[in-house]
């Protein structure tokens, strides 16, 4: 875990930096891919997403947790396939950082994230780490 301080502007910043973003995005992708196959099964989402979106790991949260992939994969697995490809996952992750950054607003917040957490990397892009 690393402390930075984020708001829109860091989030969306990012996530319009197409060429940044999508090479984030599929970098991500690869790595929860676990088999190889070039889509996500619920398993494997659920498996790295928190990580990627420093959701957390507590047990309390776990209904809140099957809710939100139930949800996601209501919204986003479009083709109706039972898992995420690549354009899916894009549009999941740019949704979902965007709710962020509008959550943060403008006013600078102090979070705790995971370091390859997306938010992390928004927070490295501000700074041109990446």
């Amino acid at each position: 875990m690393s402390l930075a301080v984020v708001n829109e502007t860091t989030v969306t910043t990012f996530v319009e930096d197409m060429k940044a973003f999508e090479n984030c995005v599929k970098e991500c992708f690869e790595m929860l891919d676990v088999d190889g196959d070039g889509v996500l099964s619920r398993s494997e989402l659920r498996e790295g997403f928190c990580k990627l979106m420093s959701l957390g790991h507590e047990s309390s949260k776990k209904e809140k947790i099957d809710h939100l992939f139930d949800t996601i994969f209501d919204r986003f697995d479009e083709d109706q396939s039972g898992s995420i490809d690549p354009r899916e996952f894009k549009c999941l992750i740019r949704e979902l950082m965007f709710a962020m950054g509008r959550g943060f607003g403008n006013s600078p917040v102090l979070v705790a994230l995971e370091i390859d957490s997306l938010l992390m990397k928004a927070v490295e892009h501000e700074f041109g780490q990446i």
